[in-house]
């Protein structure tokens, strides 16, 4: 192929490569819906397959199929053939045009109304390139742009997708780029499940490293002291009654990484428009997430602000210890074991006050704690440093599949 066709080549209707032409897809199927009557169901149940069977990689997860009875005579049978596309038709947006190809078993099936069944032509469109077609479109979101749509739900009518136009080489070039396609996916995937296995250990490489730090020998000989004796809990409270004036800084639990003590986002407000109570802190408090507290959302704070009533706010005596050795005990799995979570009916589970003053904190000297403060803080930057090239990786290896396959519709495959 030329570069003049390569740089012709269009995404949507227009110049193709040579030998390939537009095709509406109604044109490439035929009907292939046919009932079965209930008699002729299995006396052990029907298959019944649904949107979520369908995985985002365009197979079924066949772990998650389950069978309805053999009584149940309200849902309609289909005979699915080796090869039949299923185009999720119905959902949210996003989930609009999730598609897999039917390579199971020839028995009857009932399958959801949410799903298109689409039956090639022989000899005109092969299966494998039409299902990766659709796959190309449902990345590009152009499903949403033929949706009829109401509340929580989008669906595409049969009609509107078979009057689509689909770019098509000859069957053999067909079956030809579905072949590297279908290869070149297996690697990403095998890249993807590597980098994510990767990414998955960077990520519990602090707690880990924090619970060596804190459960090591050298730690049980320090003296231990409640948390109750080294922190005092910050009650100051912004209320709208008081009619507060000016802007603020709010930090709430979803702007903190679990475990690190990162701040990863911040909003700021009018303090005359609050809605609600909201707690204050100050530059150098810890800011500790008391609900659902396994989360470990701990935050030594670097300005003045507001923070949620899902948060306590603690200042540390620096007399008896220090401020980030503290924020690296609470965040600790150490902590955890030690801290009593209460667990109500209807609640999430959370950390009452005086529960965190009853923890034990082992502490050495104050010229120690600032040493493993610094050590801490070095190892786990590099931690840090380490996640952040995996989570880039991970994302040069997701943006993968949407430019192979518009490579491939391109015909630069």
């Amino acid at each position: 192929m030329t570069d003049m066709n390569r740089q012709d080549a269009k995404d949507s209707k227009g110049r193709l490569p040579d030998g390939w032409r537009w095709v509406r897809l109604g044109e490439a199927i035929r009907e292939a819906q046919l009932g079965f009557a209930c008699g002729e169901r299995d006396p052990n149940g029907t298959v019944q397959l649904r949107m979520n069977n369908v995985t985002d990689r365009g197979g079924f997860d066949w772990s998650t199929i389950t069978r309805v009875p053999a009584d149940f005579e309200t849902i309609q049978m289909y005979r699915l053939q080796l090869g039949d596309v299923l185009f999720n038709n119905t959902n949210s947006t996003d989930l609009v045009g999730k598609t897999a190809i039917f390579e199971g078993f020839d028995e009857p099936v009932v399958f959801s109304n949410h799903f298109t069944q689409l039956r090639t032509l022989d000899g005109l469109l092969s299966p494998g390139f039409l299902a990766l077609w659709l796959r190309k479109q449902w990345q590009n979101r152009l499903f949403a742009n033929i949706c009829n749509r109401w509340i929580g739900q989008s669906a595409v009518q049969r009609d509107k997708l078979l009057a689509l136009e689909i770019p098509l080489p000859s069957l053999l070039e067909q079956q030809r780029i579905a072949a590297i396609l279908n290869e070149q996916m297996e690697a990403v995937e095998r890249a993807r499940a590597a980098a994510e296995e990767r990414l998955a250990a960077a990520k519990a490489l602090p707690a880990v490293y924090l619970r060596a730090v804190f459960s090591s020998p050298e730690a049980q000989k320090w003296s231990k002291k409640r948390l109750g004796d080294i922190l005092r809990l910050r009650k100051e409270v912004v209320h709208p009654r008081d009619n507060p004036t000016g802007r603020a800084t709010f930090v709430g639990l979803e702007h903190l990484e679990s475990v690190t003590g990162r701040r990863i986002g911040a909003v700021e407000v009018d303090m005359a428009r609050l809605t609600g109570r909201k707690p204050r802190f100050c530059k150098g408090d810890i800011v500790y997430g008391y609900l659902r507290p396994y989360l470990n959302k701990v935050w030594v704070a670097e300005f003045n602000g507001l923070c949620s009533v899902d948060q306590y706010v603690y200042s540390v005596d620096q007399t008896k210890a220090r401020t980030e050795f503290v924020g690296w005990f609470m965040r600790s799995p150490v902590y955890l074991t030690r801290a009593p979570i209460g667990f109500s009916p209807g609640q999430l589970p959370r950390v009452r006050t005086e529960e965190v003053s009853s923890v034990e904190i082992n502490l050495p000297s104050l010229e120690e704690q600032e040493q493993i403060g610094a050590m801490v803080n070095a190892r786990l930057a590099g931690v840090d440093r380490g996640r952040k090239a995996l989570e880039e990786e991970l994302a040069a290896i997701n943006a993968l599949p949407a430019a192979l396959l518009s490579r491939a519709f391109r015909g630069e495959l």
